[in-house]
């Protein structure tokens, strides 16, 4: 069976990432790191920071060119067939640049005709995903004067108006308030339920508890730990077994004395 884009629906990894390498001068970044991500799945990537999740994620995506290795999305060598492959993704980077003199609806129609949607989906889509999104009042307001949670907000709404296959966030509830958070985690319920995947990154490890049915766990550019959340809690929370994989040691029970006098 295949999607009308022709990407094979039978058993293909949603991203697949063989031997993926990055060094910055004598600083390693990500060590061939290799990991499967099925179709389908909810899909957590943990790690402290410096650990090269946002140097993974942004080798996985078609925006930082590997030393080594190779990026798959749905079976399509991200390097090899980038326009194919970015068909099918919708990417919230880390720090996501964007026209400030735009209104973000302005935003969202110019990122919809880049990817060849005729004009009326655009209109239609557009609207539909600033309502949802909490943003329909500022639609109007330039895209630099919004706050940092409005941002990530246009930016996540950009990376689902073409209707993505994988999504893939670096930090998407980073900033955001608890309510806007609340709709974002049922926006990607929903497309995961409806046959979607989603990759995310997060420091908050009840976030993707929560969540996420599978994750991966790097620590100093490696996978410590990967597959379903079950098998890597290993029958702790994940707070803990996060703690006990990367080798760390919650400090704060010693020390400040001049603090607790």
């Amino acid at each position: 069976m295949t999607t009308e884009r022709n990407i094979p629906m039978d058993g293909t990894p949603a991203l697949e990432l063989q031997g993926i390498y990055k060094a910055f001068g004598s600083k390693v970044a990500v060590d061939h790191i290799d990991l499967t991500i099925p179709a389908g799945s909810f899909f957590g990537l943990v790690g402290p920071n410096g650990a090269g999740k946002t140097t993974t994620l942004s080798m996985a995506t078609g925006l930082l060119r590997p030393d080594a290795g190779t990026a798959r999305i749905f079976g399509v060598d991200i390097w090899r067939a980038p326009a194919l492959a970015k068909e099918l993704i919708g990417v919230l980077p880390d720090g996501m640049s964007m026209p400030e003199r735009l209104t973000g609806l302005e935003l969202l129609k110019y990122m919809g005709l880049l990817r060849k949607l005729d004009e009326k989906t655009v209109d239609f889509r557009s609207l539909e995903l600033l309502t949802v999104l909490d943003l329909l009042d500022a639609r109007e307001t330039f895209v630099g004067d919004y706050s940092t949670g409005m941002r990530k907000k246009i930016a996540l709404a950009t990376a689902l108006l073409h209707g993505p296959k994988l999504l893939v966030l670096d930090e998407p509830f980073e900033a955001v308030d608890p309510v806007s958070a609340a709709t974002i985690k049922n926006i990607l319920r929903r497309f995961v339920e409806h046959g979607g995947s989603v990759v995310f990154s997060s420091h908050v490890m009840a976030t993707v508890e929560q969540m996420c049915d599978s994750l991966a766990v790097i620590s100093k550019g490696n996978v410590k730990a990967a597959g379903p959340m079950k098998d890597v809690q290993a029958g702790q929370n994940l707070e803990d077994r996060f703690v006990e994989l990367v080798e760390g040691q919650a400090g704060g029970k010693e020390g400040l004395s001049w603090l607790l006098s």
